[in-house]
């Protein structure tokens, strides 16, 4: 077994398995897919130790493994990614003051994340902040995935990307979700229903969303969360109770109340402060690094509870119904790294990352991958150290294409969720590229 030199930054000694990808073009790209036999906590021999002298540490990501009584021999792989827009990147320049300039250009970016993906050899990968659809569409051809796209609404040219490996997956049925239809603002979403080829009696729905980042508008984030799992939801019941699997930037840290709603199902949105909902303008590397932990503060969730702080509207926009301050959801969900323990080195006490993201203003945890009942994760892709990211300065570095670290964890379908589909709903076969 070997692992190629252009992917051995990502697996150390920690996979036992690489193949070269037959059919890749001109591309160089290999897989180096870690197998549930792979070892997880033995110290890595190949990474370097780093000193003041040396370069930049290195990005080492380890498989961790969890073996799930429950867990059947029908299993996929899901990996959610945020790539930092082309667009973005250099709109926002003072993010990254501490990136070299050629770590930000796209044509060398473009090809860290493919490789990435590559490495990843996930069967389905769902991407935010694209606004190079059919640039990586044809390099994922070549790796065997068919695509879809949809981009936000309004001035912004970025949007959301699903891709899956057309060998192992076919596509059912897809929505594309414009938020703005419903007075959410320009973000969307996709949501996607997929049957696995060699067991047509397992069916999956993958939904894929770029929350609204602007920290203080919580309604609008909780409202198109809320309205996504939803649509999910429709979706599963009409595909015979489809499992499903929601990936993307939510922009909300595990200690917000907006990953509450997400883990709970349920938010009394009165008891909290609109403005501090996603918890994200405790995330200032500053801060983080620092002696202060990040820690919600009673006194603010007490002032908010007395203001309330929240309109009418502002209601309507989180609950969709202006008379209720308790906002829900349909589904029983789960987070993929919450469940698979980790270490501390990097988890936090939610058991989620601690970052997932890092630039000069923001160092936390914003990504996931939600599951619902019928799944169960047995293996996730471990982020990176605190220490590490904090002697590499900031994202994109070298070997990390992107101010977000992919999350991939692979699952397995629990007994009982083989359903029987009674739909007599077409079915359609998307090939690359397909834009909405």
């Amino acid at each position: 077994m070997r692992c190629d030199a252009a992917s051995s930054w990502l697996c150390g000694r920690h996979v036992t398995v690489s193949t070269a990808m037959p059919n890749a073009g001109t591309s160089s790209f290999f897989l180096c897919r870690p197998t549930v036999s792979c070892c997880t906590n033995t110290p890595n021999p190949l990474k370097r130790r780093y000193s003041s002298s040396s370069h930049a540490p290195e990005v080492v990501r380890r498989w961790i493994q969890s073996d799930h009584p429950l867990a059947s021999q029908d299993r996929f792989t899901v990996a959610s990614y945020n790539i930092l827009g082309d667009r973005n990147a250099f709109r926002h320049r003072d993010l990254y003051g501490n990136v070299p300039f050629m770590y930000l250009k796209w044509d060398r970016r473009k090809r860290v994340i493919c490789d990435e993906l590559a490495a990843w050899n996930s069967d389905i990968v769902c991407l935010q902040e694209v606004d190079k659809y059919l640039e990586l569409a044809d390099i994922l051809a070549k790796l065997g995935y068919a695509g879809s796209y949809k981009r936000r609404t309004g001035d912004t040219v970025d949007g959301c990307a699903t891709f899956w490996k057309s060998h192992n997956f076919r596509l059912l049925e897809e929505e594309s979700i414009e938020f703005k239809g419903y007075g959410l603002r320009d973000n969307v979403a996709q949501l996607s229903v997929f049957e696995m080829h060699k067991d047509k009696s397992r069916k999956l729905v993958i939904g894929n969303i770029h929350v609204l980042y602007r920290p203080s508008r919580g309604e609008v984030k909780l409202g198109q969360i809320r309205f996504l799992i939803s649509r999910a939801q429709t979706l599963s019941e009409k595909w015979g109770n489809a499992p499903v699997v929601l990936c993307g930037d939510f922009n909300c840290t595990p200690q917000s109340a907006i990953y509450k709603f997400l883990s709970t199902s349920e938010l009394n949105i009165m008891s909290y402060d609109r403005t501090e909902l996603s918890g994200q303008r405790s995330c200032h590397p500053a801060q983080v690094l620092g002696v202060k932990q990040r820690m919600s503060s009673p006194l603010s969730l007490i002032d908010g509870l007395l203001k309330h702080n929240w309109t009418d509207e502002e209601v309507r926009v989180a609950n969709g119904n202006s008379g209720s301050h308790s906002v829900v959801h349909p589904l029983k969900l789960n987070s993929a790294y919450a469940t698979v323990q980790g270490s501390t080195a990097t988890r936090g006490s939610s058991g989620e990352p601690l970052a997932t993201s890092y630039h000069s203003k923001f160092l936390g945890t914003v990504d996931y991958l939600w599951y619902s009942d019928g799944l169960v994760p047995t293996g996730v892709m471990d982020t990176v150290p605190l220490d590490t990211l904090q002697r590499i300065g900031s994202l994109p570095c070298k070997k990390v294409g992107s101010d977000h670290l992919a999350l991939v964890s692979e699952f397995a379908f629990t007994p009982g969720t083989k359903e029987g589909n009674n739909t007599t709903a077409s079915t359609t076969e998307n090939s690359l590229p397909a834009l909405s």
